[in-house]
Formats: structure tokens, C-alpha cells, sequence
């Protein structure tokens, strides 16, 4: 009995021995998920094939680009930081495998700009990335519903919701066409739901509504679809719609020479995106418009001056436009917040960083974020503009007018936010 109680206490202490070398021989940074002594791990899963992936596709080598730029310039804390890009197809059974990927076998220290709202709520139910405690960084959809701090502690938005949307073009309405009978496309999901919610608050009501299930988009739906807003004698048509769904309405518009006062959602509204589908960007012309950011040809525009060099550089040939804008102000973000994290940023300081300093940092948005310790809400606006006869939006009148609101009953404002100025050479400090 004394000997093998002996021989139990030589290998408990032998354990031991071995786990305190283990720890010793591993630095302490080695326990944060994601960062070493030399980089900073980021995953982003997007469809960088498929039919969904006009236009998002250049999402990531934009980010990269200014990635690129901030390594060469020492990156943040001497750290570099390395983005691993997943093909998820727009599919969101693909959109759950590779991010399990990035996070189980990559180690990534946090998500950044995942695309589209079925891929994110799949990923939060099967991945959970709240449970595991990885941060999610400026999603790309509109969804309100992602704002839900209690149901997504470990997401942020950064694109204002579609409920905003809807709620700032009720205002301009408003303003604008008061009497006119108004037609709305949308799509009939939660990015359509969004919409009607906002339109409600805002007290606009339609002439006609019509609804299209996700992917039946076409031309010969579109012939439908204006057949029931001529029915209607609608002077203005809101199309709350995705670029393919945007296309084949505006195209086969022309088409049948069919031209009320056209106002495009912002998610719609992409000029390169729609002449990648054949359709010429001319057909946006005289259209009224959303954004958050700054035209992507104003290089008055500190911002837009520098992002646009950068992309220049780095992707030779390719056009800079909206998707490539939000895409690099994401990257520039999420540096400052890496920044904000500290000498040793972990998963919780970094979301604690945006928390607490996320409503300060620079940004290329014309519109303040909402984030805070109880927020995880982003841009919270859009200013108006037309499209030009080569697609490209510009503010109405040559100033940008700007409004801010909120996904419920709030009022939408006229803003009078300042954005801070660029960071010297655009590097976080």
C-alpha cells in the first residue's frame, strides 16, 4: 500500500513537473487566440464565387489593401495583421463550415465583415461565436435584428439598418413628393421585413407593394413587376432590393420605356456591381440614392483621396468603388479598435476597445456609429444624392444633407456630426 502510494505521488509530481516546463517554455501571449508576438489572425468568410459574388467579392482585397499598408507601416503594436479570406458561396451551410474552419483550425482571433443576414444567423445558431467568445466585427447586412446585444453579446454592425433606411427615404418623401402616389419593391425576407417595419414608423403608405422571394429575380419578373406599379400610376418606385433584383427592374424599364421617379436602396444601389450584370450604369441616371460614405469619386474627400491611392496601388486596374470603400474603412476600423485593445490585445479587450472608444474612431461615414458598453449598433444614417449619367451618386446640389435615426420610433434628424479628420498617413494612433 505505502509503495504504490508512493508510486502515485512520484507521478502526480512528475505531471506536475511537466506542466509547470510546459507553461514556462509557452509565453503568455501564446494564450490568446489569434495573436503571436509578430501577427494578429482575422477570418472573413465571403461568396467570392457564385452568383452572389458580383462586386462583394472585391470586399477582401480591399481590406487586404490597406492591411498591406498598415503591416508596412508597422502594423498595429509591431504586431501584422493576417486576414484568411473563405469562399462561403453565399450559402449559409458553407458559411457555417468555413467559419468553423477559421476559428477551430485557423485560431483566428476575431471575424471580420461577414456578408449577408441568412449566412450570420447561421452561423450564430451553429457556430455560436457569442458561446466561444469570438468577437464578430462589422457585419455586412442591415439587419436590426443584429443589434440585439443580449442575443448577438459578440456582433457588431456597422451598416445603418434597413429599418433606418426605410425610415430616412419616408422622411425625404416627406419632403419631397408629399401627395405622389409611391410604389415598393422588396424583397420578401428579413431584409424586406426590415424595410416595411421602417416604412410603417415613417407613416408612408403605398399605392402598391409588390414582394419577390430571394433568387426569382429576372427580367421577365421585372415585366410583371411594372406592369402592376403602371396599374397603380405610381410616380415614385422604391426599389428595396438587391443589385440582380435592381437590374432586371431598371433594365427592362428601359426596355419598355417605363420611367417614374426611381429611389434605390442603398444594398441596390451599386453601380459596378450592376453593369457587372450586364446592365448599363446609365440606367441608374436621375435616380435618387442612399449612402453612408462619401461618393467614391469626390478625392476631395481626405478618404476617399487616400483609400483610393492605396487600392491603386495595390490592385492595379480595378475600379475603387463602394464595395472596395467599405470593404478598406472595415480594415481601417478594426486596426484602430486592435490599437484601442492594447499592448497584448485579447478577444475581450478588443471588443471592450469598441465599446468604450468605438463612437470616437475615425471613419470615412459622413454619420456618427452608435456603439457603446450597451450598443453594438453602427452607422446610424445616410445622406441623399442622384446618380449621374455614368452611375456614380452624387449629393443632391453638390452638398452632402445628411439624416441619423434609429431602428424604433425615434425621430429621423437633419445631422450636424463632424467626422473626425484622417489620422495622420491613415495609421491608428
Amino acid at each position: 500500500m505505502k509503495a504504490m502510494n508512493r508510486q502515485k505521488l512520484i507521478s502526480v509530481s512528475t505531471v506536475l513537473a511537466v506542466a509547470s516546463l510546459v507553461a514556462t517554455a509557452i509565453p503568455a501571449h501564446a494564450a490568446h487566440v489569434g495573436v503571436s508576438r509578430s501577427q494578429i489572425k482575422l477570418g472573413m468568410t465571403l461568396p467570392m464565387t457564385g452568383a452572389a459574388s458580383l462586386g462583394y467579392n472585391k470586399i477582401p482585397g480591399a481590406a487586404k489593401a490597406y492591411f498591406d499598408y498598415l503591416n508596412a507601416n508597422g502594423g498595429v503594436n509591431g504586431r501584422k495583421i493576417t486576414l484568411i479570406v473563405k469562399d462561403d458561396r453565399y450559402v449559409p451551410t458553407e458559411a457555417v463550415a468555413r467559419t468553423n474552419e477559421l476559428i477551430l483550425k485557423d485560431k483566428v482571433m476575431a471575424l471580420l465583415a461577414p456578408l449577408g443576414t441568412a449566412n450570420v444567423k447561421a452561423v450564430a445558431s451553429s457556430v455560436n461565436p457569442a458561446r466561444r467568445g469570438v468577437p464578430v466585427l462589422f457585419i455586412n447586412t442591415g439587419f436590426s435584428g443584429f443589434a440585439d446585444i443580449k442575443k448577438y453579446p459578440t456582433t457588431y454592425t456597422i451598416l445603418p439598418s434597413y429599418v433606418m433606411e426605410a425610415k430616412i427615404m419616408g422622411e425625404y418623401i416627406k419632403e419631397n413628393f408629399a401627395g405622389k402616389k409611391i410604389g415598393l419593391l422588396y424583397q420578401d425576407d428579413d431584409f424586406g421585413i426590415d424595410a416595411l417595419a421602417g416604412f410603417k414608423t415613417a407613416g408612408v403608405n403605398f399605392a402598391v407593394t409588390v414582394g419577390y422571394a430571394s433568387g426569382s429575380q429576372s427580367a421577365a419578373a421585372a415585366a410583371g413587376w411594372i406592369t402592376k406599379f403602371k396599374a397603380a400610376k405610381a410616380d415614385v418606385v422604391i426599389l428595396f432590393a438587391v443589385s440582380s433584383a435592381t437590374s432586371a427592374m431598371l433594365g427592362t424599364a428601359a426596355v419598355l420605356k417605363y420611367a417614374p421617379q426611381w429611389m434605390l436602396g442603398s444594398v441596390g444601389g451599386d453601380a459596378t456591381t450592376i453593369k457587372l450584370t450586364g446592365v448599363p450604369a446609365g440606367v441608374l441616371y436621375n435616380a435618387i440614392g442612399f449612402s453612408s460614405v462619401p461618393a467614391t469619386t469626390d478625392l476631395n474627400d481626405e478618404y476617399i483621396k487616400l483609400f483610393s491611392d492605396l487600392y491603386a496601388k495595390a490592385v492595379p486596374g480595378s475600379p475603387f468603388d463602394l464595395n472596395v470603400l467599405l470593404g478598406m474603412n472595415s480594415a481601417f476600423m478594426t486596426a484602430q479598435a486592435l490599437k484601442a485593445a492594447g499592448a497584448n490585445p485579447k478577444r475581450k479587450s478588443l471588443m471592450a476597445a469598441i465599446d468604450s472608444k468605438g463612437a470616437t474612431f475615425a471613419s470615412s461615414a459622413l454619420v456618427p456609429t452608435g456603439y457603446s458598453k450597451t450598443s453594438h449598433v453602427g452607422l446610424t444614417g445616410y445622406w441623399v444624392g442622384k446618380y449621374s449619367p455614368t452611375g456614380d451618386l452624387a449629393p443632391i446640389g453638390g452638398t452632402y444633407v445628411t439624416y441619423t435615426t434609429d431602428s424604433g420610433t425615434g425621430a429621423v434628424v437633419k445631422s450636424t456630426y463632424k467626422r473626425p479628420a484622417m489620422p495622420a498617413k491613415g495609421l491608428p494612433n
